[in-house]
């Protein structure tokens, strides 16, 4: 019996091997991304992963590349953001098989093949673009919650490459950390300092006053954060009428409400996080269980949305004057 059972568990093993080896994307297909060549004609080029839409309630541990319907949610997880960034740059967006929702409550040595797996789509994705799509044009990285920590890891491995050295814009990692720890560990990652730093990461996580911890920063963590509305990384607030534009967005990309001078926020220093004024947290519920009120993270891009669509066109505006400036001289 023990053989047996021995036996049915390799098979199990193998059949989900394989199927996940069914599953691997070719990136030379464009059916394996969401967003291929997507605005010709732009400044620059946009390389941005999508956040977690797949909850794995079932069970599951990674989006299934077959399951049209989640992958329909992945296109409109995208489109909530698209208008930040459609303006001055073409859009690339990979499918990949992300890790879901369930795994973030998982140990982190437990969860962390499902990350990887996640990551390993990412990579070649962002490879096949550095190789046959970029031809050397400027181009953002940008991710939000999951899609962040993509970006984050993108940039621990091919920071220091030339590629990325000489072409990225800026990094918006929104909706997860980076904390000092790994900064000196990664040294050639620079958290953005001001509004028009080229080639830095654009970090911050959401939350009420009140709040203490939180998925993004645990208690007893610190991560780097810059302020949405001053741009500045000191505790200094910014008032409500330093915000452009709360925008909140359909999966159609659509804007369905907006509301200038919605909110201020400041920096809390200790904890690396922007706390949010203004607003009553009853307003702006968690909706996800792995979050606890007061905890705004799905409302990240959507409270500074103007401000963070002015500040893509001004460091896309910014890289491209000192590119021709490098270039005529």
């Amino acid at each position: 019996m023990k053989k047996l059972c021995n036996l049915v568990l390799v098979l199990v093993l193998l059949a989900v091997c394989n199927l996940a080896a069914a599953q691997t994307p070719d990136y030379n297909d464009s059916g394996s991304w969401a967003y291929w060549r997507v605005g010709e004609g732009k400044a620059a080029d946009l390389f941005i992963i999508c956040p977690t839409v797949d909850l794995g309630t079932d069970g599951h541990t990674n989006m299934s590349l077959a399951d049209e319907a989640t992958k329909a949610n992945f296109v409109g997880a995208l489109n909530m953001q698209r208008s930040i960034y459609d303006a001055a740059c073409r859009m690339y967006a990979p499918y990949y098989r992300q890790a879901t929702l369930a795994d973030y409550t998982l140990p982190a040595q437990e969860a962390a093949p499902y990350f990887d797996l996640a990551y390993s789509d990412v990579r070649a994705a962002f490879m096949h673009y550095m190789q046959h799509e970029n031809n050397g044009r400027p181009f953002v990285l940008s991710g939000f919650s999951q899609g962040a920590e993509m970006c984050l890891r993108l940039l621990k491995e091919f920071g220091k490459t030339d590629f990325v050295q000489d072409n990225m814009i800026a990094c918006y990692a929104i909706g997860w950390r980076f904390t000092p720890q790994e900064a000196e560990q990664y040294p050639y990652i620079r958290p953005a300092q001001s509004a028009d730093d080229l080639g830095t990461v654009i970090i911050f996580n959401s939350e009420a006053p009140e709040v203490t911890a939180s998925l993004m920063v645990p208690q007893g963590l610190k991560s780097f954060c810059i302020n949405p509305l001053n741009w500045r990384t000191d505790a200094k607030p910014a008032a409500k009428t330093l915000n452009a534009g709360a925008c909140f967005t359909d999966y159609g990309g659509s804007i369905t409400r907006e509301v200038p001078q919605l909110t201020g926020c400041y920096i809390d220093t200790e904890r690396g996080v922007l706390k949010v004024t203004d607003v009553d947290k009853k307003d702006y519920p968690p909706v996800l269980s792995v979050f606890t009120d007061g905890v705004y993270h799905l409302y990240d891009y959507q409270f500074f949305y103007r401000n963070l669509q002015q500040n893509v066109n001004l460091r896309v505006k910014t890289f491209m004057e000192e590119r021709q400036g490098q270039n005529a001289a």
